[in-house]
């Protein structure tokens, strides 16, 4: 009851707000055929405004060029294609990246932009503490208008998927405390209005120099999974993102869509005993880590088969979503070796073999050590909650006792180095590998010197295509790596469908595989959206 006071109370604001801004042209109405409005989830809202150089568009917020225009794209495959740059080279060394831009690409306040201008948008940001990981440059110059030179400290040949995310910013008109709420750009949309913690008000730029927007106007609505559900049964909204529970009841006038992703669940299980500390923050924080269970290898390598994938799809997600055994999935470096059978009895002859034995409890014990875990989850988020206690019933079948313990992300992010969490993940980057499985970045505190040396030989590629086979010896190599038959230091569950509610005249347009993050990317193509 107390859920939906709130989402009729968040509904009745969103009304207001649309009466109030002086938008009597009915902008919710689909009359209007080159309007629409997009409800998002609440954390879809950026905190610190609309600044790449501050870290939007990175992270979950990631998506193709909006306000602002980037150099580099990911095609429909994940693969890399061009925006503002005409082309790139890279140095024999890989510690030089050349892009040659556009000429024809002008800020919404007339100005050109050039390579200046991208200059100073990778050298502010590299200074800030953002979602972008940009500790590989060193610098980056304008050699002149139309050419950028990018030096980096290391070779790293996925820079070609953070080019893919950083939006270009004005060196002219640039003020990092205002910028974030008043963006200028060069991209596809102007951001017109934003009422925080409400909406966002996008308008096309006619001088847009790419296609041309069907949609002159898009309204972003930020909302909870309760209030977008009931602005969509109240014909408020044209499309509402929402979760696997909802889609029981469905919305008259409206179809249900169901996007690929690789927005990934499963769990991290800390590779070493208990008593460690991470390495130093940026801001000189350390977490406890490691933990006495998941550090023994057995036990992690049982998780890994003694959970029912097709359960969890089924039961937990409606059967909007698949099984996963790797957040690289579809992508071009994903490793097929990380599949595991499902096989609850191969769990338990895997911990009898390293001398775990059941108790009077029925819990497998070895050396006065339990088989038990407290498991972390978002406990506002229904899916992660509904896979942490179906995690909890599948293991004790197996002998192994799982706590639930339902907490907020800022709380858990401090203590998931010690305790296994039920973790979303997914990028359209093979950087993701790195920072699952590399030594002193990753959640599990699992350490591989084979497994670095691939992830470096992949960043050392002097191509970005010449680096995938890198990135999938990095999981397994025939011999060693991270595949649940090896040393399983994460262990991926099931693939999230992103599902929307959408009206049935409405042609929303939607090819590429959404990452980790319900969020922007639904927005990739909405300049080819259209009403029928």
């Amino acid at each position: 009851m107390k859920n939906k006071k709130i989402a009729l109370m968040l509904l009745f604001v969103f009304l207001v707000t649309l009466a109030g801004c002086g938008k009597a042209d009915k902008s919710a109405a689909t009359t209007v055929k080159d309007s629409v409005v997009i409800a998002m989830d609440a954390e879809s809202e950026p905190a610190a405004g609309f600044d790449p150089i501050m870290g939007w568009a990175a992270g979950e917020h990631t998506h193709d060029p909006l306000i602002q225009s980037t150099l580099l794209i990911t095609k429909d495959d994940i693969t890399i294609g061009y925006d503002l740059a005409k082309d790139y080279t890279i140095s024999p060394d890989g510690l030089t990246w050349t892009f040659k831009i556009r000429s024809d690409v002008k800020f919404t306040d007339g100005v050109p932009l050039t390579a200046k201008d991208v200059a100073f948008t990778y050298n502010h940001a590299m200074q800030q503490a953002t979602e972008t990981d940009l500790s590989m440059l060193q610098s980056v110059e304008a050699v002149d208008d139309t050419t950028a030179v990018f030096h980096l400290n290391t070779p790293y040949s996925a820079f070609a998927y953070t080019a893919a995310v950083v939006g270009i910013v004005p060196a002219h008109a640039y003020n990092a405390a205002t910028y974030g709420k008043n963006p200028l750009g060069s991209g596809r949309y102007i951001l017109k209005q934003w009422d925080k913690g409400q909406q966002v008000i996008l308008e096309a730029n006619p001088n847009y120099y790419g296609e041309k927007p069907k949609m002159k106007k898009v309204t972003i609505v930020f909302m909870s999974e309760d209030a977008a559900y009931a602005a969509a049964k109240a014909g408020q909204v044209d499309v509402a993102h929402t979760a696997p529970a909802y889609t029981v009841n469905p919305i008259k006038g409206y179809n249900i869509l169901a996007f690929n992703s690789v927005d990934i669940r499963g769990l991290n299980l800390p590779a070493i005993p208990a008593g460690k500390q991470t390495p130093a923050r940026k801001n000189g924080e350390t977490y406890p880590a490691g933990n006495d269970v998941t550090a023994n290898l057995a036990i992690r390598q049982a998780i890994a088969c003694a959970i029912d994938r097709e359960a969890i799809v089924k039961n937990v997600l409606y059967g909007y979503g698949s099984v996963a055994y790797t957040d690289s999935l579809n992508e071009p470096w994903e490793n097929e070796a990380m599949k595991v059978a499902y096989d609850p009895a191969k769990a338990k002859a895997i911990l009898e073999a390293d001398g775990w034995k059941l108790n009077g409890e029925g819990i497998y014990e070895k050396q006065g050590l339990k088989a038990e875990f407290d498991l972390l989850y978002i406990s506002s988020n229904s899916v992660r909650t509904g896979i942490a206690m179906a995690v909890k019933e599948m293991l004790q079948q197996v002998g192994i006792k799982v706590n639930p313990v339902g907490s907020s992300w800022d709380k858990i992010s401090t203590l998931c180095y010690a305790t296994p969490h039920v973790f979303g993940a997914g990028l359209h980057s093979p950087t993701g590998v790195r920072s699952h499985y590399y030594t002193g970045k990753n959640y599990a505190s699992y350490s591989n010197p084979t497994v670095d040396q691939y992830i470096d030989q992949a960043l050392a590629a002097n191509s970005v295509e010449g680096s995938y086979e890198f990135w999938k010896k990095a999981q397994w190599d025939g011999q060693t790596g991270v595949t649940p038959q090896a040393d399983s230091p994460w262990v991926w569950l099931v693939e999230i469908k992103h599902i929307y509610f959408a009206k049935e005249n409405l042609n929303v347009v939607d090819n590429k595989i959404h990452p980790h993050g319900y969020g922007w990317t639904i927005a990739n193509h909405v300049h080819q959206w259209s009403w029928k």
